[in-house]
């Protein structure tokens, strides 16, 4: 289903946005990123410590990494600040980023199983699917807060990945 190129080029798109991410936020007044804004996880940072809460919690799963003390529906307080966030997201891409260029074919077979807080039991799932989750989610939410960037009067970058840069 998957292959360690596409694990590849999804690391290097996720750490691609989230340093253009990083870059505008830590420019930002707090204020006009902790303002709940109506999405499911509130605010933009509150959106922001969502993804990197689940990429945190996905590569513990895959990568045997520190898994967050915090539960999903606490996952918006992840970090205090967008500085902390902006530091824990760089270390985090980077450990996505290095999981994913030491990947094997082999490693994308199988299956994991853990317990998952949001189906409240131990789920058994083939091992490719959810890494393409990890890389789904982490757009999905992103797209989430290019939105409220705009609306927040903000120009995020592109997102388009055929304009990636190599």
């Amino acid at each position: 289903m998957i292959s360690v190129k596409y694990c590849k080029m999804m690391a290097h798109y996720n750490e691609w946005q989230n340093t253009g991410l990083r870059k505008m936020v830590v420019e930002m007044p707090e204020a006009e990123l902790t303002t709940d804004r109506g999405a499911f996880f509130g605010s933009i940072l509150g959106t922001l410590n969502h993804l990197l809460w689940g990429d945190q919690i996905w590569m513990s799963r895959f990568a045997g990494l520190a898994a967050p003390g915090l539960s999903m529906r606490q996952s918006p307080t992840l970090t205090p600040n967008v500085h902390e966030w902006s530091r824990q997201r760089f270390l985090t891409d980077g450990a996505i980023r290095e999981w994913a260029d030491h990947l094997t074919e082999v490693d994308l077979v199988g299956s994991l199983t853990w317990y998952s807080g949001a189906a409240g039991a131990e789920v058994t799932r083939p091992l490719g699917p959810l890494i393409v989750h990890m890389f789904n989610h982490q757009t999905h939410h992103r797209g989430q807060v290019h939105a409220m960037l705009t609306a927040a009067g903000q120009v995020p970058g592109d997102t388009d990945l055929f304009l990636m840069p190599t």
